[in-house]
């Protein structure tokens, strides 16, 4: 093709309307998946006692971002080809309190219908040789654009508390020396991400001891009544379900049954 066969401004404004739209559709991606966390995290602090999700952030990477990484892969510059090849262009990361956590939230993500999983990275089980662990999901998550629906690819990555804090830095360290690390940080770092490890199976055991103990211990009037709910994470109380209308229910329950 030349510069003849070329309406520059014509074509440039149809390029500019598609990557729009492309950048869009993982917008509207994170939403979703923002939205499907964030339900999750209200459900469980509003019904149980903790929520298994400390923590959710998001990002998407730039145009400048996105190009740079496939000029560097190799990876064929147009649209479709950076969809295929490019995975982490909208990025969740989900902090939990312990590794079990991880666990629960990857299964329950990985449940519902209409995520499909495209790749499931354990780097718990298997951590990198810098000691790096997390837990990362490919999925797909259907967009529904005015004129199509995209199935739109999202990375997720689920950690402990202390697996983030750790890998914060190591990637603080590793721009830091233009990925050229000396080798008696890089042991340093190793060993860090060692401690790291140790204090989550021993802070998980700890929590489990407590759980063990139940609320055997503590005396029936010190307990909380049935109408007392905890704040949520925006620190507003959930819906209010006093005593008596509670006994209203199961009185009704007991006549339904009873007739």
């Amino acid at each position: 093709m030349t510069d003849q066969d070329v309406d520059w401004p014509t074509d440039l404004q149809a390029l500019r309307t598609e990557l729009t739209r492309f950048m869009m559709s993982y917008k509207f991606a994170t939403d979703e998946m923002m939205t499907k966390v964030n339900i999750l995290k209200e459900e469980f602090s509003a019904i149980h006692d903790y929520s298994p999700i400390e923590h959710v952030s998001h990002r998407l990477k730039s145009p400048e971002g996105i190009l740079k990484k496939a000029n560097r892969k190799g990876y064929p510059l147009d649209l479709e080809g950076i969809r295929e090849n490019i995975q982490d262009i909208a990025g969740i990361r989900i902090t939990c309190s312990f590794i079990s956590d991880t666990y629960r939230v990857l299964e329950m993500l990985t449940s519902q219908r209409d995520i499909t999983v495209l790749q499931v990275k354990d780097y718990i089980r298997n951590p990198k040789p810098n000691g790096y662990k997390s837990l990362h999901l490919i999925a797909a998550i259907p967009v529904f654009m005015s004129d199509r629906v995209q199935p739109v690819t999202v990375e997720v990555q689920i950690r402990t508390v202390a697996m983030d804090f750790w890998a914060s830095l190591e990637h603080k360290i590793f721009y830091k020396y233009d990925g050229a690390v000396p080798t008696a940080l890089v042991g340093e770092l190793k060993e860090a991400a060692d401690v790291a490890n140790r204090l989550d199976v021993d802070m998980e055991r700890l929590h489990d001891q407590v759980l063990s103990l139940g609320d055997s211990s503590e005396p029936e009037d010190n307990r909380a009544p049935v109408a007392a709910h905890h704040a949520n994470a925006d620190g507003m109380l959930p819906y209010p379900l006093p005593r008596s209308l509670l006994e209203a229910f199961l009185e009704q329950s007991a006549s339904t049954r009873a007739g």
